[in-house]
């Protein structure tokens, strides 16, 4: 991890004090860490011993897994995170090490004799120098979810940090390099809290793959900007995930999950269930458990145990969802207000109640844009066809969850989804050797499963005629 003459202060998302400072990097630092990047991949066996990638992989995960408790703490208290879910980050993140160890040793090409005397083989090989850009709300395990696979195939990285989670990158990065088998300028990283560094992480011409999660807006803007040295990316974007709620749904099993759906990450999350879509002949049920539901959460710091929800990750974000929320009532009704709190308590800190909007347009802001904060939409449907419509009505395809107890209307509903992940009377769960991605403005690419380790590989066709 390089950091140059610049510092920034920490600040904790719920009480607004001074948690420690880190080095704030920028052109200078994205620059060291290309340079550094590019070397290693020229200058080490990194691309070719498959072994040592697999070993150093491994002891990432041991070293993260000895200090798993210290970055929990660390995610509750600086990125906001109840204790629960902080873990949670860091227990998704360490199998992915070990399964993408045991990928790079596994990971094969194909041959074949054409012809009498004519062999044909196609050699997968590690594209470069990749470049991943992590976002704030999940620093742990989106860092690695890019850079394990990149690893695994040989790629070398160049990694920009965000600003907002300054100590917890350090510490991340403080276990990647205690790594024996990983050799100096295989993975280089930068925390920034501006944006003078990202942009070359795109236009460099050193840079062979790009790998960014984050908003479709700056996806866009990545993908026109990688366009000029045809780099292939892998974006994964914004959602506004849809969750389907049938008549015949267990409906005990149903409102803790759609509550989980809004509040997970004080709704900072890719993945939100952010829409609540229910059938017509239980939408009074739902509303009323759900609201009771919403009403009960606890908000709190991260590192309090009695905490259900921690607060956003910045002032100016729960004032920005505040707006949202306020501007969505010209069109919505409050079932269930949220909001800003009031009490003393929480003056200081980014924290932001639960609310839920009830619609009956899909053509407005709070149903169209992506929220990234506690706030869920209440859209009534008829029947699967009228749930189809609402919940196709985005741009947006990242995610989607159906309940129903029907044994076929699940499978018949996720087909027509359009979303790169539908979860059926479960949501947000993820498995590592299985893909994941969006459709629509919610990205292009893939990452998990091996088609991750695909997005950092070029195919290489290698033709042997024998001498005569």
């Amino acid at each position: 991890m390089v950091g140059g003459d610049r510092t920034a202060d920490s600040i904790s998302p719920a009480t607004g004090k001074v948690l420690g400072s880190f080095a704030d990097g920028g052109a200078k630092e994205a620059d060291a860490a290309l340079t550094a990047a590019s070397g290693a991949f020229a200058n080490t066996s990194w691309a070719q011993d498959r072994e040592v990638r697999a070993r150093a992989l491994f002891e990432i995960a041991d070293a993260l897994e000895a200090r798993r408790d210290e970055v929990v703490l660390a995610l509750a208290r600086e990125n906001g995170k109840v204790l629960g879910e902080a873990g949670f980050e860091v227990d998704l993140a360490i199998p992915k090490l070990r399964y993408y160890a045991g990928l790079a040793l596994c990971d094969l090409g194909s041959a074949a004799e054409v012809k009498p005397d004519l062999y044909s083989f196609s050699l997968r090989q590690p594209m470069g120098v990749a470049s991943v850009i992590v976002p704030w709300n999940s620093p742990v395990v989106l860092a690695i979810r890019s850079f394990a696979p990149a690893l695994a195939a040989g790629c070398t990285v160049a990694m920009k940090m965000p600003g907002q989670t300054g100590l917890v990158n350090g510490l991340l990065m403080e276990i990647v390099a205690s790594a024996k088998s990983l050799p100096a300028g295989v993975i280089n990283s930068f925390t920034e809290t501006g944006n003078e560094g990202a942009p070359l992480l795109v236009t460099d011409p050193r840079v062979n793959v790009i790998s960014y999660t984050g908003s479709a807006a700056v996806g866009k803007m990545i993908m026109r900007q990688a366009a000029e040295n045809l780099v292939p990316v892998s974006l994964e974007l914004g959602g506004k995930s849809p969750m389907v709620v049938f008549d015949d749904a267990d409906l005990d099993a149903v409102i803790p999950v759609l509550t989980k759906g809004i509040t997970t990450f004080a709704g900072q999350f890719c993945m939100a269930g952010s829409r609540i879509l229910v059938q017509r002949g239980i939408a009074d049920r739902v509303r009323d458990r759900l609201t009771e539901s919403l009403q009960a959460v606890r908000i709190g710091p991260g590192d309090d145990p009695e905490s259900d929800m921690g607060p956003l990750v910045d002032r100016a974000s729960a004032e920005r969802v505040e707006a949202m929320v306020a501007a969505a009532l010209d069109y919505a009704k409050p079932v269930v207000r949220g909001g800003i709190p009031r009490e003393a308590e929480y003056a200081d800190g980014a924290y932001f109640r639960p609310a839920l909007l009830e619609v009956d347009r899909v053509d407005v802001d709070l149903v169209q844009e992506e929220v990234f904060g506690p706030v869920g939409t209440f859209e009534v449907f008829d029947d699967e066809d009228d749930a189809l419509r609402l919940a196709n009505a985005t741009d947006y395809g990242l995610a989607a969850s159906v309940w129903s107890r029907d044994v076929d209307r699940p499978l018949r509903v996720a087909r027509r989804i359009d979303a790169g992940t539908v979860w059926t009377n479960t949501w947000g769960l993820v498995n590592d050797q299985f893909e994941e991605g969006g459709f629509k403005h919610s990205g292009v690419g893939r990452l998990n499963g091996k088609r991750a380790l695909e997005e950092f590989q070029q195919i290489k066709h290698l033709v042997h005629a024998v001498a005569r």
